[in-house]
Order: C-alpha cells, then sequence, then structure tokens
C-alpha cells in the first residue's frame, strides 16, 4: 500500500477538492499524507461526529484512487475498518452508558412511558441484526445504530461482523463512484446529501407526529 503519493497526483487531489472547502479540503490532506490509513481516519472520526459527511470523504477516496493516490483494494480496506472503528467506540459507549441508565434516563422523559422503551428493546433483539447490517447504509443512521446495539449488549462479534458487511457495501458503492466520476467525484456528495436531508426530515416528522399523539393522548386522559 503506497502511502506516499507523488507531489503532482497529490497537487491534482488537493487542487479537485479546493472548490469543496472544509471537509473536502481536510479529507484530501489526509489521504495525500497517509494514503489508506488516512481514508480510514477519516471515515473513523465520520462514524462519532455524523456531521462529518462520508458522502465526500468515500468518492474523494475514490478519486484519489482513479490518480494513483491508492489502490482500490487499499481504500475500500481501510475506510472499512475506519468504520468499524468508529462504530466499535461507539458500541462502547452504549455498552457503558446500560440498559439500567438508559431506564432512569427514560423515566426522566415527558410523553414517554417505560412500555415504550420495552417495547423498543424487544424490537431490537427481534430484529436487531438486520437494523445494525442496513442502518449502516443509511444516512445519518448509519453511525447511531452502534449505540443502541450496545445498550442491548449485542454479541460483539457478530456487531463487527454485520458493521464490516454493511459497511463494505456502503463504502464500496461510495468509493467506486467516486472513482468512475473522477474530478466530477463531488457530485455525489449533492446527491447523497439530499437523501440524508429527507431521512432527517422524516425523523423529525416521526418525531413530531409522536409528540402530538402523546399530548393528545394525555389530554383525553386528564377528564
Amino acid at each position: 500500500m503506497d502511502l506516499t503519493p507523488s507531489s503532482a497526483v497529490a497537487g491534482r487531489l488537493l487542487a479537485a477538492s479546493e472548490p469543496q472547502g472544509g471537509v473536502a479540503g481536510w479529507a484530501a490532506g489526509l489521504v495525500e499524507t497517509f494514503g489508506g490509513p488516512g481514508a480510514g481516519a477519516a471515515i473513523a472520526l465520520e462514524n462519532l461526529f455524523p456531521p462529518l459527511p462520508s458522502e465526500v470523504i468515500l468518492p474523494l477516496t475514490g478519486f484519489a484512487a482513479s490518480q494513483g493516490v491508492l489502490s482500490i483494494a487499499s481504500a475500500l480496506f481501510w475506510t472499512t475498518l475506519g468504520s468499524v472503528v468508529g462504530a466499535v467506540v461507539l458500541y462502547g459507549i452504549g455498552t457503558v452508558f446500560g440498559r439500567e441508565r438508559m431506564h432512569a434516563w427514560w423515566a426522566k422523559l415527558p410523553l414517554v412511558k417505560a412500555s415504550d422503551l420495552t417495547r423498543t428493546e424487544a424490537w431490537f433483539a427481534r430484529h436487531g441484526t438486520k437494523a445494525v447490517l442496513l442502518g449502516r447504509m443509511v444516512p445519518v443512521f448509519r453511525s447511531l445504530i452502534s449505540v443502541p446495539a450496545g445498550v442491548e449488549r449485542m454479541p460483539l462479534p457478530v456487531f463487527v461482523a454485520l458493521t464490516a458487511a454493511g459497511s463494505l457495501v456502503w463504502n464500496t458503492v461510495l468509493v467506486m463512484t467516486g472513482y468512475w466520476l473522477g474530478d466530477q467525484w463531488d457530485v455525489v456528495g449533492r446527491y447523497v446529501g439530499l437523501v440524508s436531508k429527507v431521512v432527517l426530515a422524516l425523523a423529525a416528522a416521526a418525531l413530531i407526529g409522536y409528540v402530538v399523539v402523546r399530548v393528545r393522548g394525555r389530554g383525553r386522559e386528564k377528564p
């Protein structure tokens, strides 16, 4: 795995990222300096801080591969490893937080019932494997799904295997798209970013609907 790309290739990579600024320039710098491990570190941080967009980092890594900065195999290996490392950290946070603390915290929230959390736990017990696997391919939730997996103490080897499989699919699609698009790799970010906004809007709508139903339910109970 080539960790030191030539200055000419690195220059093309950084030049292509300049119009994006911010995250793109930061990710380009990591890939320029460290190659595959740099891309892996960027994705590990993206898992821990979801506002860092994988839809920018992964296509940029694919473009870097098309410029010879690293190989496709290296790009997929390191970004998938980074995904797993970041997810395991969040899993650990969920494990430390624990079920008892979760119930204690839940009991203090307004408009919720203990039975809601119990049903959620039962749902995760039945569908947790699918949630972790498929959740790795959904913007925003691909990071958050690791926390309930830790809270529910999903066996770590199972969690790692599911996370690696789901992450490999997501990473492959975005890395290869960036590879094929070349210096037009940033198109990916616009489309996936739109999907992320739709997912957030749907989640917000679901939350608002939940609160409205709870408030109305309490209003009926008072008389």
